[in-house]
This record gives C-alpha cells, structure tokens and sequence, in this order.
C-alpha cells in the first residue's frame, strides 16, 4: 500500500504525481493554466537517450528506451507522497491495445505503492464516454506504428475509427513545436457529419486551446489528451471545479 500522505498547506485538496518525459515542455505548461486552488503537479521526469522519432523503428525504439527508465521517474517522484498518480505520457497508454493499456496501469499502480492512477488512455476513454461518443476522428504526432496502437485500443473497446492523421514528427521535441493552425487542420481532416467526437493523443502537442477552438467552429467534442488527462484525474479525485477556456469537458462534465 502507498505510504498514508500527510495534508499539504498548499495542496490540500491533492498532490499530483505527474510523470512526463525528459523531451516533454507542452504537459506542465498545459497543466498549470488549468490548474484550479487547492491542488498540486508534482513532476518525475523520465529519462530519454535519444529523442528521434523519425520513422517507425525509432519510436517503437524510442519507447523500448522509455520502459527501462520509466520507474525509476516514479520511483523519484514518490519522495514527495503524492496522493495520486498521473501519466503525461500517451503513447505507452495505448501501447498493446486494451490488454496493454490494463497492464500499463497496473504497472503504474504497482511502481507507486499503490496509488491510483489517471492515463491518457483511460482519461480519453472516459471524455468519449462523457459524451456519448462512438464514431470518432484521431490526430496524433506519431508515426504509422503508434497509430495503429491508438486505432487498435479504441476499436478493441468498442468505438469506430473513422480516420487518424498522424503528424510524424521526427523527434520528441519537434512535437511541441507544432503550430496550432497545423493542429485545426489536422482536426478538420478526420472530420465527417456522422463523427461523434474528435480526440488528440501526445501529450508534447500543444492541442489544449486549438481543441476548444475546434469544438466551437465544429459544433461537437474536440478532445485534447491533456485536458482530458487532467479533467478525469480531477472528477476521480472529486475535484469538480468547472475551468473555461479549455472546451465542454472542463466546462460542463
């Protein structure tokens, strides 16, 4: 079990573990203009040797780098005794599809102590539900093999994919240096009149406010991984303060 955390001053309400990787700048940022009183990020960086992500061997590399160090960041970030546990980090979420993305977790769960834990995968599977959603469009800053993880996790839990753009970015950090209009076009793109709700993985792209400008342009659900990560780690905390400016998930469920 997870060490009994003592009340915080300054984070009563809940001490969030946040585990990014090393080439991550969009998650804290993100986090911290929807961050409302009471809480706290508490960030365990992962270690990353090599940040290419240029075609499919590389991530599928990149990510076997990411398994090896990934506990010793949680490990690391425990020293403080957060309350909970939040993966910053989408693409291992979905990695393996259903069967993967409830292995990930309990590896999450089990590096902890024994916390719980909000993944991207678990978060955008909750913000879809919120709505209602069956029929879904994608966009991703990966290569074709992360997003046939991606397809694969959602189709195994019982949604349709109607399209997924990846951006395939070449590094870890380039992904962060996407413009936004790149972002609503790619948003456009896995649009259709019979999608139910639009949805973003990777955590390093910046999708937060684009999405919420999405959603108004295009009348329906535009999910960014991110608000989506934070949105559920709250509600299951039973944080259920309503944020504006981040779109109808922090808005309204």
């Amino acid at each position: 079990m997870a060490p009994q955390a003592p009340v915080s001053y300054v984070s009563p309400r809940a001490r969030f573990g946040l585990i990014v990787p090393a080439t991550n700048t969009v998650v804290e940022a993100e986090f911290n203009w929807m961050t409302v009183p009471g809480v706290s990020w508490h960030s365990g960086r992962i270690e990353i040797s090599n940040p290419n992500l240029n075609d499919d061997d590389t991530m599928v590399k990149f990510l076997e780098q990411l398994r090896g160090t990934i506990g010793a960041a949680v490990e690391r970030v425990c020293s403080c005794l957060p309350t909970y546990m939040v993966m910053g980090m989408s693409a291992e979420t979905f990695w393996g599809g259903q069967k993967g993305a409830e292995e990930f977790e309990q590896f999450m769960t089990e590096k902890s102590g024994g916390l719980k834990v909000t993944t991207g995968a678990l978060a955008a599977r909750a913000a879809l539900d919120a709505y209602g959603a069956k029929k879904i469009g994608i966009i991703t800053p990966y290569q074709a093999v992360g997003d046939q993880q991606v397809v694969d996790f959602f189709t195994q839990m019982g949604y349709t994919v109607h399209m997924i753009k990846g951006l395939r970015c070449d590094t870890a950090t380039s992904i962060a240096e996407v413009h936004p209009d790149i972002i609503k076009d790619a948003f456009r793109a896995v649009n259709a009149p019979d999608v139910d709700a639009l949805l973003q993985a990777g955590t390093n792209l910046p999708a937060a406010k684009a999405a919420a400008e999405m959603e108004e342009e295009l009348g329906k659900p535009v999910i960014a991984i991110n608000t989506a990560t934070l949105w559920h780690a709250y509600r299951t905390n039973g944080i259920l303060d309503k944020v504006q400016g981040f779109g109808s998930l922090l808005e309204k469920h």
